[in-house]
């Protein structure tokens, strides 16, 4: 936890010793009245929170212990800024969507599209760990990992065409270059794409599920605007790729210099 992040609610409250939070304040960091420790509001400012007291007392059987730590909060930034990288991500197994969704907010893409798609498991919608709340935490975990104050905006659609009718409308207005990543028959590798539009001012990358994109979705893609690219000729896992993609497109974005 490389930041302690608040509600605009939370913020300069009392908080529960017991709260995720306030025990990795006390048995990671090992803090004590008078010591600081990274803090920020979810969405807004980033900076120092100061303990001014720590108040901890036995339960009335004597088998846990109740508390608060009393902190003020000190405003020093408005946060790591979100970078111009929007995803489409065709739902992947539960498991791989845990550590794709911690990834993509660690790295710092703005928006998050999980999709269903013609190939991929119809069940995987109905998990619940795509729950809004469930997923949401999963952002969040990846904000506080890369110390941010700002948590990527999650959207949710039952297939490709409906992701991408939302998506367009977003970016209609702006710069953007969109990308379907592929590796059946790429026009052309996704590093060279990004050589040729360095100027950009928005990239939306589309990665399919585990079976890729059908056909038919590829035609889609095509007549929205999507330029197909590949990196490589090996097989990713579609958290693999997300995370390897934002990367190199961040990269060249001079996003990660």
């Amino acid at each position: 936890m490389n930041i302690c992040l608040f509600s605009s609610e939370e913020i300069g409250k009392p908080l529960d010793i017991n709260d995720e939070r306030g025990k990795h304040i006390l048995k990671i960091l090992h803090k004590k009245a008078g010591e600081s420790f990274s803090a920020g509001v979810i969405g807004g400012k980033a900076g120092k929170a100061t303990i001014t007291a720590i108040n901890i007392n036995d339960s009335p059987d004597n088998k846990f212990k109740t508390g608060t730590i009393n902190y003020t909060f000190t405003e020093e930034s408005d946060g790591k800024p979100l970078y111009p990288l929007s995803l489409i991500i065709g739902f992947p197994r539960p498991i791989q969507l845990k550590r794709l969704m911690r990834d993509v907010a660690s790295l710092g893409a703005c928006s998050l599209h999980l999709t269903g798609t013609e190939l991929g498991e119809k069940s995987y919608l109905q998990s619940t760990l795509v729950q809004k709340g469930a997923a949401y935490q999963m952002l969040l975990d990846g904000s506080v990992q890369a110390a941010s104050t700002h948590v990527p905006e999650l959207f949710m659609h039952q297939n490709l065409r409906e992701s991408l009718e939302s998506i367009k409308s977003e970016y209609k207005d702006k710069k953007t270059l969109f990308i379907a990543l592929d590796n059946v028959n790429p026009k052309m590798s996704l590093v060279d794409l990004m050589k040729e539009h360095a100027d950009i001012e928005h990239v939306v990358a589309a990665i399919g599920s585990e079976r890729g994109w059908s056909e038919r979705e590829r035609e889609k893609l095509e007549r929205e605007g999507f330029i197909r690219c590949g990196m490589g000729i090996r097989i990713l896992r579609t958290e693999t790729a997300a995370t390897v993609a934002s990367s190199l497109i961040l990269a060249s974005m001079g996003c990660m210099s």
